[in-house]
């Protein structure tokens, strides 16, 4: 029977190095298979997120929706999208919107984001923004600001001031009415209001809401639907929403059944006036048609012919 060779010396520096070794050796695989799942897990996700149209329909429902939820804003929306492995989100710019001569406000950015299934997260601006056109939005239908206020109010301010104001019709007017309106008195329809809704911000549309419409087609004639709020555009953009929008929505104080019934109706119940000065509101007001205006600002324009 052959001999057992005599065991080494234990040695405590060695072993220790071989521990410290073996323990590193251990977390590198440990890091590096984490590592490799975390960039699978992000990567599946955002395909998983952006399959198909995925992302230009939520820049198409949520980027206008967003836009509905803000009309005293000018919104512009930036590139899509930024994805995590449970989200995806949008940047925005909004900038108030001001009469003609005041100087203009800077942008803000936001992001815009929804889950992994698709639910929209906690929302800026809206009904927080408390700016002076969105009351005055919030105003229409309701008995302040009569004709006679408005008159005394606009007798006591320059003819020449710039202005920033809701114009209320008596009784809501069909496209064609509404238009014929704008170009008789020389103005233009910056916000289409589409309904009457006391207390609460109304739907309206512009003609910049719905940007992916110009790359399918549906934009319309530029230059008339700038001042006209172009309802076809408006209509198409309410004929691609389906009933699991309808959750989504609700974050931005909208609904399907509303928005649909808006854009059959097409009835204007106003519009927003960026373009007038005071006395061509003074004369705005003498108009039947005509319910009341709500002024929201006014300023003086230095570039505007005396």
């Amino acid at each position: 029977m052959p001999e057992m060779p005599d065991l080494p010396d234990f040695d405590p520096k060695r072993t220790r190095r071989a521990v410290r070794r073996g323990l590193f050796r251990t977390v590198t695989i440990v890091l590096a298979v984490l590592a490799l799942l975390a960039v699978a897990a992000t990567e599946g996700s955002s395909l998983v997120q952006t399959r198909g149209d995925r992302e230009r329909r939520m820049q198409a429902v949520l980027g206008t929706a967003f836009k509905i939820y803000n009309p005293a804003y000018t919104v512009t929306i930036g590139s899509c999208c930024q994805t995590t492995p449970v989200s995806m989100s949008f940047e925005v710019a909004a900038r108030p919107i001001a009469p003609t001569g005041d100087w203009p406000a800077g942008s803000e950015s936001y992001a815009i984001s929804q889950d992994f299934f698709g639910r929209v997260g906690r929302l800026p601006l809206g009904s927080t923004a408390h700016t002076r056109l969105s009351q005055t939005l919030f105003d229409m239908g309701t008995t302040l600001a009569t004709k006679d206020d408005v008159r005394a109010v606009l007798a006591r301010l320059p003819a020449d001031l710039s202005s920033l104001a809701v114009v209320e019709f008596e009784q809501p007017l069909g496209e064609a009415e509404m238009k014929s309106v704008v170009k008789q008195y020389g103005t233009c329809a910056e916000r289409i209001v589409y309904e009457r809704r006391p207390g609460s911000l109304p739907v309206t549309w512009g003609f910049d809401y719905w940007n992916d419409a110009m790359d399918l087609g549906k934009g319309g004639d530029r230059t008339e639907d700038m001042c006209g709020g172009n309802l076809p555009q408006f209509r198409d953009w309410v004929a691609l929403l389906r009933d699991y929008d309808n959750a989504n929505l609700r974050s931005f104080d909208l609904s399907l059944a509303r928005l649909r019934k808006s854009a059959e109706a097409g009835l204007a119940y106003g519009y927003v006036d960026q373009l007038s000065s005071v006395r061509e509101l003074r004369e705005l007001l003498k108009d039947p048609r005509v319910r009341t205006i709500r002024l929201a600002g006014v300023a003086f324009d230095l570039d505007r012919p005396r």
